[in-house]
């Protein structure tokens, strides 16, 4: 399987022929979504806030491709059907449950946007992990129970974490290879200082840090 970073928490997965792409945001300009969704099989959206979800770029996607599947957190998926009418797969995701996907499966977790203040009410969110093999939580840091990890997408910066978080979830889930998202609102300045500090304490637990640049590709 393959993996394509783009702006923030836009990732792309291909395997024998088929693409999968999770959280399409618009903090990515738009030639950038638009070659991500290129070919799209499937598309997995974490939480409605539009860094993780452009919606019109992906509803006038999905209007001239109808056979591209959209799975997201029920509110979610009920705004995107009301929008686009009947005639487009558009899904439920609840945690907890298991999605195949013409050749990916998809186990879902979470439930629950990260807290970002007591008097901003939380949304809900899906962490997805697909083929058993990369994590994406989206904009959460629930560990995902019961199984190991190989590959987490850890989501580097937020409103709603602070550095000694992301390092525990890194810990917590102690996967073996680790690379960021929830990236875009970071200066060169602030990598450096918070993926020195992510990477030097994932290797004292055997895990490797990989930055990855916007369009770069990895085999997973």
């Amino acid at each position: 399987m393959e993996l394509t970073k783009y702006t923030h928490s836009c990732v792309r997965l291909e395997k024998a022929g088929r693409v999968l792409v999770v959280d399409p945001g618009n903090l990515s300009e738009p030639g950038e979504l638009a070659e991500a969704l290129d070919g799209a099989h499937h598309v997995l959206v974490t939480h409605v806030h539009p860094d993780h979800l452009d919606r019109e770029p992906l509803l006038a996607h999905l209007r001239a491709h109808p056979g591209t599947a959209v799975h997201a957190p029920a509110s979610v998926a009920a705004g995107l059907r009301e929008e686009l009418g009947e005639g487009f797969a558009v899904h439920d995701a609840e945690p907890e449950t298991v999605l195949e996907l013409d050749g990916f499966t998809v186990r879902t977790f979470g439930g629950q946007h990260a807290l970002i203040h007591p008097q901003i009410r939380t949304v809900d969110n899906i962490g997805y992990l697909i083929d058993g093999t990369v994590y994406h939580p989206g904009d959460s840091l629930v560990v995902p129970h019961g199984l190991s990890v190989p590959v987490l997408l850890a989501p580097l910066h937020a409103p709603w974490n602070k550095m000694s978080e992301v390092i525990d979830f890194v810990v917590a889930v102690r996967p073996r290879q680790v690379h960021q998202i929830h990236d875009g609102l970071l200066s060169p300045a602030g990598f450096r200082i918070i993926e020195k500090q992510v990477s030097a304490f994932a290797a004292k637990y055997g895990v490797r840090y990989r930055h990855l640049g916007v369009g770069e590709r990895v085999v997973l």
